[in-house]
């Protein structure tokens, strides 16, 4: 048997609560762009992955924590949001098997992880894999942030991961790289979407170093604070930076989300 190929690293934007699943209110163009993006991910992929290993900005940890359920459960984490946003189902199964290699990974980097046998799938996670992989066919576990949001420790976490891509599993981080809420509430009024976003495109299109040394240092860049007062939602693109590599970026998303341009950003 051939070796796999060498899988993509994925950061994508998942909306707010259970976008696209239920009306929220938003414009149908603006919906349905952000859920035809997230259909597009596999079949663009190079060949069907074994896994996905999924971080979510909706998880943080102490060290870096790995579920290990065969069959996580959902993890209802928004409020206020229809009756029909609690009764979504996508019960893709878990992977001990990749659980291990990601401890395993992690420990040969000297870098401290945990495991969680009840944690469930977070809306970071089931709310864009359920339009990516909608047959729940792909066994797929969540890793967990630092609660350091440390810059450097999430891009060293990703490089950690890197040999996974060429185990044929699927590295998502899921976040936003805009997440103001009083910002996406508030209205026109405010370029800092657009300035932001306009320097990650920069940022990720440059070099390796060049790359990483603006994401260490992504508070500096135009517009930051503003658009992430905390960082927990742009630190998976640190990890899937992590794991990228010397790879060349490409943004396949560039649109609104709740009003905020937002983007999606692949390396490989």
């Amino acid at each position: 048997m051939s070796a796999p190929t060498r899988m993509p690293v994925v950061f994508l934007p998942h909306g707010g609560g259970p976008y696209s699943y239920v009306d929220l209110g938003r414009p149908k163009e603006e919906v349905d762009a952000l859920a035809g993006y997230w259909r597009t991910i596999g079949p663009s992929l190079p060949q069907p992955p074994r896994a996905a290993l999924v971080v979510s900005a909706h998880w943080e940890q102490p060290v870096p924590t790995v579920m290990t359920s065969p069959k996580p459960p959902l993890l209802f984490d928004y409020y206020g949001f229809p009756p029909a946003s609690y009764e979504l189902s996508w019960p893709a199964p878990g992977s001990a098997d990749l659980a291990q290699r990601v401890q395993e990974l992690l420990r040969a980097a000297d870098i401290p992880s945990a495991t969680d046998a009840a944690r469930g799938f977070d809306h970071g996670t089931f709310v864009p894999m359920g339009r990516v992989f909608p047959q729940a066919d792909v066994p797929t576990i969540q890793l967990s942030l630092r609660e350091s949001l440390d810059p450097a420790e999430h891009l060293a976490l990703g490089k950690a991961l890197t040999p996974l891509r060429d185990e044929g599993v699927l590295i998502v981080g899921s976040g936003m790289s805009y997440h103001n809420m009083r910002g996406f509430f508030k209205g026109e009024g405010s370029s800092a979407d657009a300035r932001f976003d306009a320097w990650l495109h920069e940022t990720v299109r440059a070099d390796r170093a060049t790359r990483d040394a603006a994401l260490l240092n992504w508070a500096h860049a135009p517009a930051a604070r503003e658009a992430h007062p905390r960082e927990e939602h742009l630190l998976p693109l640190m990890v899937v930076a992590g794991a990228a590599g010397d790879d060349a970026a490409n943004v396949p998303f560039h649109g609104r989300v709740f009003g905020k341009l937002v983007s999606a950003v692949h390396f490989g």
